[in-house]
């Protein structure tokens, strides 16, 4: 476990390292001196629940209109990278956000949320719609008539754009989504495939949300998803705990000070770990151990954490904020999520680009799980730390199934690459 120094230097360097946060407190105090409590959490799962009759008969691939992915057991996985790196791992799930419906990334639940508020907003305002309606009117269109007089814009790398994109595509705003450098080309052209209008900018993520606020700036009837500072985004990643905790008392799995939980989440700019973090440790306490894992290239929020201050750009220590897991190409973090977690997150560590392509390729083989490289960091968390007696850990997927088959065979030959010969578990280990 790296001390601060050292951690500085591994970060300078673009060297995996892990830091455990010296600045943590107790749950239940640091909880209490938040702005956001359960209540927000419980509110933004009202609205889903809300909605989900019209998203059950939009998007036919929801659980009822709820956007949920599967919580797995993976054994094959376990056997796998304890071959392939020498090393003993805990009791091993996979959280599949990689499988989302409706926007197939983490950013689902946050983005779609914010905009589901939008429209429920203005729908309301205008008299249309009342809170306790069946929401599948809002499928009639006066109501697409309604909204088409808005727009909604955002920054993003890709996956947040993609669910922003799909779902105010879908109700009828007119959107915008502003892509960085780093998102890929099959992204946008998905967007646009939808009806999104792309913004391309030579530049890093956190310069196309910049373009994106002022733009929207100008225009009254342009919203703003700000994923460096909404908290309707925060909230809407929050409800992921909750159903979590059903996930894992279906389960069997006990989440107590002697069968702690550990779990290992993608990081880019924060607000989907934040928020995922903030919801189970409202549920668990200090019986849940939340680490964030950043590309050793773009570790803005391991830089925010172990320097104390989100006031850092990658860019400032000499880091060039170039990394493959695009989702998680950040140079700057968020503020409000760094505020939120400083005192409230267990640490932070990082992992290299070549480790990425290994998990994904290892994923792939033996759980026949589809996800990006940046979804593939939520399992370096369990190759750097060493088990705590009665664990389970929960290795957080973030996207994946969209990518196109072409892409996705070259990255698994990279993968397999840089492994040379892939130790996988023989029919009599499983």
């Amino acid at each position: 476990m790296n001390k601060k120094d050292d951690a500085l230097r591994s970060l300078k360097e673009t060297k995996p390292m892990a830091w455990e946060n010296d600045r943590l407190g107790p749950s239940e105090d640091v909880l209490r001196e938040l702005p956001l409590t359960m209540s927000d959490v419980a509110d933004a799962d009202g609205r889903l629940h809300r909605f989900a009759p019209y998203l059950a008969s939009r998007f036919p691939k929801t659980a009822n209109g709820i956007i949920e992915s599967p919580l797995s057991e993976a054994k094959n996985l376990k056997k796998t990278l304890e071959k392939s790196y020498g090393t003993t791992l805990p009791r091993l799930l996979l959280k599949k956000d990689n499988d989302l419906p409706v926007a197939g990334s983490i950013k689902a639940r946050g983005g779609i949320h914010e905009i589901l508020a939008l429209a429920e907003a203005i729908a309301l305002r205008s008299g249309k719609l009342e809170i306790d309606r069946d929401y599948r009117i809002l499928k009639e269109p006066e109501f697409k008539e309604l909204f088409s007089r808005h727009s909604v814009a955002v920054g993003s790398t890709g996956n947040l754009g993609i669910s922003i994109g799909v779902m105010s595509a879908e109700l009828g705003f007119n959107v915008t989504v502003h892509m960085s450098r780093d998102a890929k080309g099959w992204k946008k052209e998905l967007l646009r495939s939808k009806g999104v209008k792309v913004v391309e900018h030579d530049d890093d993520y956190s310069a196309a949300v910049s373009e994106g606020r002022r733009i929207c700036r100008e225009d009254k009837t342009c919203h703003f998803v700000d994923d460096e500072n909404s908290r309707l985004l925060f909230v809407g990643y929050a409800v992921a705990a909750l159903r979590l905790r059903n996930q894992l008392k279906e389960m069997k799995v006990i989440v107590d000070k002697t069968h702690p939980l550990r779990v290992y989440l993608p990081c880019g700019v924060g607000g989907a770990p934040g928020g995922i973090a903030f919801g189970l440790k409202q549920l668990y306490g200090d019986s849940v151990k939340c680490w964030f894992v950043e590309p050793t290239h773009a570790p803005c929020m391991a830089l925010a954490m172990v320097q104390d201050t989100p006031d850092i750009t990658v860019s400032d220590y000499g880091i060039d904020g170039i990394t493959e897991a695009d989702g998680l190409a950040v140079g700057a973090p968020s503020k409000l999520v760094w505020s939120i977690c400083r005192k409230l997150i267990d640490g932070v560590m990082t992992v290299e680009d070549d480790r990425l392509y290994e998990l994904q390729y290892l994923m792939d083989r033996s759980e026949s799980v589809k996800a990006e490289p940046s979804a593939a960091a939520g399992l370096q968390g369990p190759l750097l730390l060493s088990p705590l007696p009665g664990e389970t850990a929960i290795s957080w997927l973030t996207g994946g199934s969209f990518l196109p088959d072409e892409i996705y065979e070259d990255m698994l030959k990279k993968g397999r690459t840089l492994l040379e010969d892939p130790v996988l578990p023989d029919e009599t280990d499983l």
